[in-house]
């Protein structure tokens, strides 16, 4: 059985930055799959904040979390990250990881397809971030 188990979040000052992680346990492989990391703000649906692939060469960020956002994976601890920097209240939301069994490498990057919640098959039980003054 495939585990996420995440930690990291967290109430924060606007501004401010935070570190999510997400430890992989239960399977094979982690670096055969595609990790993400989704978000839920209250009363809204689950939305794609950034993915990368197997080998962590490959990244692709939601438009509105570019240049704010850094995600990252260690294939020997089996664990996956997001920077968040420069928060601000409208980042207040549930953080979803996610792992897909299939790569969506294309060109230099990643598919749209990463960003697609339904692509995922493994999901992480969320961590609360709160940003407010």
């Amino acid at each position: 059985q495939v585990q996420l188990t995440q930690s990291g979040g967290g109430m924060v000052h606007p501004g401010e930055s935070l570190t999510l992680s997400c430890e992989a346990s239960g399977w094979g492989s982690f670096s055969t799959y595609t990790m993400a990391w989704f978000r839920q703000a209250p009363g809204k649906g689950r939305k794609f904040v950034a993915a990368v692939n197997w080998e962590g060469d490959r990244t692709y960020y939601a438009d509105s979390m570019k240049g704010r956002v850094i995600i990252s994976r260690d294939n020997v601890k089996n664990e996956l990250t997001l920077q968040m920097n420069s928060l601000t209240p409208e980042d207040t939301a549930v953080y979803f990881c996610a792992a897909a069994r299939r790569e969506f490498n294309s060109g230099n990057g990643l598919s749209p397809l990463a960003g697609v919640r339904s692509e995922y098959d493994f999901w992480g039980q969320g961590t609360q971030v709160t940003v407010s003054s």
